[in-house]
């Protein structure tokens, strides 16, 4: 028997020695949200135009009222925008509803809320025993509004000093030129803050402190983290006092490993960019995606634990704009859950939606109605954190079991982290694929149920677990015994 088998085994009977902060979170699954597209207080349907890039008036008051829909989803953690006061006005991309142009990290957006309405809702989520995540801006502030005194509208940050000069990035192999020039283009451009005067790191620092603290803050997506010099992140991280994920935009392992040795973890963007094209087309590589699984869990600090694993999210297009084989789709979501890291989803992908890029992904969720009965997706998204959840409970260890692939062809994918097991296939709706997966730890004649046909099989004679899949759809085997009420209902 591997050691990893040796391991997966023991931790079911062992508790973790993580840190609280990142153990807690790693047993949660988030729910990622666009305040201002997620759902309209007192229940409006008010038009959304996407294209438009305006406020379409979500807020945490919104969001309070749909805290019911989320966790009938499974969710017990949410991922909301950037909370600060943005510029106002509209640019040629649109206005702020984002929140990512921070003008005032001292006063939050009047368009979410107010101080009041923020505490409500992490109060309303603490009641549940659900987190609060909130995604932060260190990196840049919004645009100048004003070109004489460029900085002068920014707060605390007003000064030339503030900020590095002017230039629009255009190396991004020049880590130089990553860190200290501009994101944006010379219509818009983003103004970076400079990391390195005394008085820009010493103002962060007491700001994040005491923000996590006043809204009683779980965990913090930190954005564009590779634009800010690594020193910066250590201090900042551990005296936020909370968990802290960062987006590292990059496809190499190699690269992003160095900041899981700075902030609690990483979005797993090496291996978003590995999913799509292994599930679009019957003919992606299967192989690549498990072999930069398998390259992160070597080189990053902790492996996949405590990474954030996503197959959608606000800055890339949905995955049904590229293919509508809703078999495909299925397997694209079901990896995340799988993964060693704490499972995104990102709103709208329950309800089929199929924006492209921004704006196009930034639809208004409240136009889908919230429907849940008879939603093929939801239907699948709930399965999953309970599956997930019932794997927690039977095996407290399966959080720091590392996922192995017992078997990768051109076609199939079976993916074991022990007490489940997940069967992935990229033949689309109209294909047949079949599985014979040996080596876990599974005895035979040990029964098994698929949670999203909520069929009963059982190992065989060898510990070999059979399988087909008519129309290409996923599979996902726990032990019968587990406490999983999803198909009894």
């Amino acid at each position: 028997m591997s050691v990893s088998r040796v391991l997966a085994l023991a931790t079911c009977f062992a508790a973790s020695s993580l840190a609280a902060s990142v153990w807690e979170w790693q047993s949660r699954s988030i729910y990622q949200l666009l305040t201002d597209r997620f759902s309209l207080e007192g229940g409006g349907t008010t038009e959304c135009i996407t294209d438009y890039r305006k406020y379409c008036g979500g807020s945490y008051r919104g969001i309070i009222e749909k805290l019911d829909y989320i966790q009938d989803l499974g969710f017990d953690a949410i991922w909301i925008s950037p909370i600060v006061a943005n510029i106002e006005g509209v640019t040629v991309y649109g206005e702020a509803f984002h929140g990512y142009w921070a003008q005032d990290i001292y006063s939050l957006n009047p368009h979410f809320g107010s101080e009041e309405d923020l505490l409500a809702l992490s109060n309303a989520l603490h009641e549940r025993d659900m987190y609060l995540m909130v995604d932060i801006v260190v990196n840049h502030f919004g645009p100048p509004v004003n070109s004489s005194t460029p900085y002068a509208s920014f707060r605390p940050f007003d000064k030339p000093s503030h900020f590095h000069p002017y230039c629009i990035i255009t190396d991004y192999n020049n880590q130089t030129d990553v860190e200290q020039c501009w994101l944006g283009d010379n219509k818009v451009g983003l103004a970076d803050a400079n990391t390195e005067n005394p008085f820009v790191v010493k103002t962060y620092y007491s700001w994040i402190r005491h923000l996590t603290q006043k809204y009683d803050i779980d965990g913090l997506r930190i954005d564009t983290v590779k634009h800010v010099r690594k020193d910066f992140w250590p201090a900042f991280s551990t005296l936020s006092g909370v968990y802290t994920v960062g987006e590292v935009y990059h496809g190499d392992t190699a690269y992003v490993k160095d900041y899981t040795y700075v902030i609690d973890g990483v979005l797993d963007y090496p291996t978003w960019y590995q999913l799509f094209p292994a599930f679009q087309t019957s003919t992606g590589n299967l192989s690549a995606l498990a072999e930069v699984v398998h390259k992160a869990q070597l080189t990053y600090k902790t492996g996949l634990f405590g990474s954030g694993a996503f197959s959608e999210n606000h800055d890339q297009p949905r995955f049904p704009s590229l293919t509508s084989d809703t078999a495909r789709i299925k397997n694209v979501i079901t990896f995340p859950f799988i993964h060693d890291g704490i499972p995104i989803l990102y709103y709208g992908q329950e309800q089929g939606y199929t924006g492209g890029n921004d704006p196009y992904n930034r639809e208004a969720l409240w136009l889908s109605g919230y429907v849940e009965e008879g939603k093929e997706l939801v239907d699948h998204v709930k399965a999953l954190n309970a599956a997930r959840k019932a794997a927690i409970a039977t095996c407290p260890g399966y959080l720091l079991t590392p996922m192995t692939f017992l078997g990768v062809t051109a076609t199939t994918m079976a993916v074991y982290k022990h007490p489940l097991l997940a069967l992935f296939t990229n033949v689309g709706s109209n294909g047949t694929a079949s599985w014979n997966v040996q080596g876990t730890e599974w005895t035979p004649g040990t029964e098994l149920l698929e949670v999203f046909s909520c069929n009963v099989v059982a190992v065989d004679e060898t510990g070999t677990l059979k399988a087909t899949a008519v129309g290409g759809q996923p599979q996902l085997y726990i032990p019968a015994s587990a406490p999983i009420n999803h198909c009894s209902s």
